[in-house]
């Protein structure tokens, strides 16, 4: 069975930075395509970045390009987020998620609400001054 524990959110100012951090248990972390979403109160969730198992292709929606990087040990079976320049707009409990599926159909599906064969429970993150 694949767990996922997500860590590292907390309290930042604007313009400040956190590295969230995913653990994978089960399967070795290459079998998967890692996904981080995030989502805010009274808001659905979204889709944020993802990464290939295969090549390590990534993909980052608009609004955090530039902004956030998401990386992966596999020797650890670990996914991280590295934010930056973060702003109010980015509060949100933040996911990660993992699927077998081939990272191509993966970068188009998570933005349209695809369920993620699994998930974690989150980790707040808070942006405010």
């Amino acid at each position: 069975q694949v767990q996922l524990v997500e860590s590292g959110g907390g309290l930042v100012q604007p313009g400040g930075s956190l590295r969230l951090s995913c653990v994978v248990s089960g399967p070795p972390l290459d079998y998967y395509t890692i996904a981080w979403f995030r989502q805010a109160p009274g808001k659905e969730r979204e889709g944020v970045s993802c990464i290939s198992n295969s090549d390590g292709s990534t993909y980052y929606t608009d609004s955090v390009k530039g902004r956030f990087t998401i990386s992966r040990d596999n020797a650890k079976s670990t996914v991280y987020l590295e934010m930056t320049s973060l702003k109010p707009e980015d509060t949100a409990v933040y996911y990660c998620a993992a699927d077998s599926r081939s990272f191509e159909p993966i970068a188009t599906l998570f933005r349209y609400g695809y369920v993620m064969e699994y998930m974690g429970k989150g980790t707040l993150v808070t942006v405010s001054s």
